[in-house]
């Protein structure tokens, strides 16, 4: 309940809006309708559709598809929601009961504990997460990222390539660039930081978007509480300052890794990251930290942004294919998949896989058309496989699966985008 009155008074300081009645309005002028049928007895908010159907992707074999679609003017707020600490897993039904969410999808991907490069924390998002307008997770440098914001009481949904910029400043002026928050300070699943990653298996130099796992022997990264209980285990010559809620350093700790302040935050330094710590960050200095989102051309991205979540794959650009990164032409998984509409209407779209006969899953081209079909103007894909979960009014309505033929289950994830009733 605690967490539900915090979400709440978040939204809240956010933006005020107006409460609205759940009768049905006519469709704006050019809004595309998804196929498929709604369950008679599921009644969702005025400008809020559910739409689950069989369909043929690209011609191939058939899979199970569910569209959730949010009018800008819905009566609803759509945001993003994680865990109990950024650092561990949930399910998606999980999240959304315990943040009262009437519907939700899964989102980030994350570092996995199946994963060959797991560091012990299953629910660490890769790539950009902001909730209630604050970076919880640094972005994977120009992924494409889902933007979430509300102007007049309506919702703004837009698709771009977003970086982060990080920095904290001492108090004689000295800025440091921040290389993360709230994750394991030398490990960068993904690459694509802000300087100095090295690829872990070759320690060739990559400053780019990478499916593996880079390295960086200096880094400087926050934790803010939202992280959990402990940061880390710090390596020999590591170095944490604790701050309090105004910035000001209350203690040091060499090595790093221990109690996050609750009402404060750390900055965890390996390398010559401990050095400017050393120097710089004493008992009594006040230090002042803070992440910026920045947009393709690198200007700061415009608000409001309430929600940003990271994906891998930008599907759409302009209605148009456009996936960027290489990716098997076969190989076809569950998907989870985000679009905008021209008209600005938010679609959360899950395909089921994994189940021959049944459900053969999606490429990620086939995704991408499928998003086109249902009148994307531009989308991206969040996490698949076992992690693509859509609940509604309580209920999972998807199939999840693990592996192919596996039995359904629900996988604890990263993070989620909820819809919540006003």
């Amino acid at each position: 309940m605690a967490r539900r009155t915090r979400f709440a008074a978040a939204l809240a300081v956010a933006l005020a809006v107006t409460l609205a009645g759940c009768t049905a309005d006519p469709r704006p002028p050019d809004e595309p309708v998804p196929s498929g049928s709604q369950p008679e007895d599921l009644k969702l908010p005025e400008g809020v559709t559910y739409k689950e159907s069989v369909r043929k992707l690209d011609g191939q074999e058939s899979s199970h598809v569910r569209v959730l679609t949010i009018r800008p003017d819905a009566k609803v707020r759509v945001a993003g929601m994680h865990g109990p600490a950024v650092a561990h897993a949930e399910t998606v039904r999980k999240m959304a009961e315990s943040f009262g969410a009437l519907a939700a999808v899964n989102a980030s991907f994350f570092d996995i504990s199946t994963g060959k490069s797991y560091a012990g924390y299953d629910g660490d998002p890769l790539g950009l997460y902001t909730e209630g307008g604050k970076v919880l997770s640094e972005a994977i440098k120009g992924r494409p990222t889902l933007l979430l914001g509300y102007n007049r009481g309506k919702l703004s949904a837009r698709v771009d390539e977003v970086s982060t910029d990080g920095v904290v400043v001492s108090d004689d002026g000295v800025p440091q660039e921040l290389d993360g928050i709230n994750r394991v300070p030398g490990r960068v699943l993904g690459c694509g930081g802000v300087g100095g990653d090295l690829l872990a298996v070759t320690e060739e130099p990559m400053q780019e978007p990478y499916g593996g796992l880079c390295t960086d022997t200096d880094e400087l990264v926050a934790f803010t509480p939202e992280w959990g209980e402990r940061t880390p285990p710090g390596p020999p010559g590591s170095m944490e300052v604790l701050l309090d809620a105004d910035g000001r350093v209350t203690s040091v700790r060499k090595p790093a890794g221990g109690a996050v302040p609750k009402n404060g935050s750390t900055l965890y330094g390996i390398g010559t990251g401990t050095e400017w710590l050393r120097t710089n960050a004493q008992p009594g200095a006040a230090l002042t930290t803070s992440f910026v989102m920045n947009d393709a051309t690198g200007a700061v991205v415009p608000g409001p942004v309430e929600t940003a979540v990271g994906g891998r794959y930008r599907l759409l650009r302009d209605g148009v294919p456009d996936i960027g990164e290489p990716t098997s032409p076969t190989k076809t998984a569950p998907r989870t998949a985000v679009g905008v509409t021209k008209n600005g209407s938010l679609l959360l779209v899950t395909i089921d896989g994994r189940a021959p006969g049944v459900d053969a899953g999606a490429t990620v081209m086939q995704t991408a058309k499928l998003m086109a079909s249902l009148g994307a103007r531009d989308a991206l894909m969040f996490d698949g496989g076992g992690s693509t979960t859509m609940i509604v009014r309580d209920e999972l309505r998807n199939t999840p699966r693990g592996a192919e033929g596996a039995e359904p289950s629900e996988r604890p994830v990263a993070n989620g985008i909820g819809i919540f009733e006003q």
